[in-house]
């Protein structure tokens, strides 16, 4: 791990309004995650993990504060930059793995890059690419499957390929065992941590499960 800082949340503050009034989240978070670091973040049902994740991959904009990667002030940007940057460097794992059902387990693997060539034919490299990944999560043998027919855990596993078919540089991750046994979650664990360090990627879980915060290089505890 090197220390050049990749990504840093400066004074965060971000709130929803609620129907029984405004709740604020994040009170003025800062944080710096260095090139290369494996970070787990933890902390009470309700006290921002998913949030700060969200704000750190630019899925979301901050009410007040700045989120940097490499220097460059993401949260500025409009949102269809910021989706192309999150295609191109950031790869994301829900918990609730949002794959799509009316395709199959290909099909959903190579929704993040058609997001960087929207038109026509992926091509023979990205089809390759995606089995590739599929094959390294075990779910080669189920391309032409739709999310139904999977478990959990090869939906999880499933998601995870999604995320790394563009090669991203940063890989995020919100409580990749949170609705899966000890022994698939053991697996996935497995899983996302072989395929970050193949090519040493950033790697930020948000995540109650100390098993996780066992594994990473750092926790943060908010709450």
């Amino acid at each position: 791990m090197t220390e050049s800082v990749l990504i840093e949340a400066v004074d965060l503050q971000k709130s929803y309004m609620m129907p029984h009034g405004v709740v604020e989240v994040l009170k003025g978070m800062s944080l710096q995650v260095s090139r290369g670091e494996h970070l787990c973040i933890m902390g009470a049902s309700g006290s921002g993990k998913s949030t700060l994740m969200h704000l750190l991959a630019g899925l979301d904009t901050p009410d007040s504060g700045e989120v940097l990667i490499e220097g460059e002030a993401i949260h500025t940007w409009k949102e269809s930059r910021r989706a192309s940057f999150r295609a191109k460097h950031i790869g994301v794992v829900f918990q609730n793995y949002h794959l799509l059902p009316d395709l199959n387990v290909l099909e959903n693997v190579l929704i993040p890059a058609r997001a960087l060539k929207p038109w026509g034919d992926p091509g023979t490299e990205v089809m390759d690419s995606a089995k590739a990944r599929l094959e390294s999560v075990g779910l080669l043998h189920r391309v032409e499957h739709r999310p139904v027919e999977l478990s959990g855990g090869e939906q999880q596993r499933l998601a995870l390929a999604r995320a790394l078919i563009n090669e991203p540089e940063i890989l995020m991750a919100d409580e990749p065992t949170g609705n899966l046994d000890k022994q698939t979650g053991d697996q996935i664990l497995d899983d996302l941590f072989r395929l970050s360090e193949e090519q040493k990627r950033t790697l930020v879980i948000v995540t109650h499960d100390p098993r996780l915060a066992e594994r990473c290089h750092r926790t943060i505890r908010l709450g």
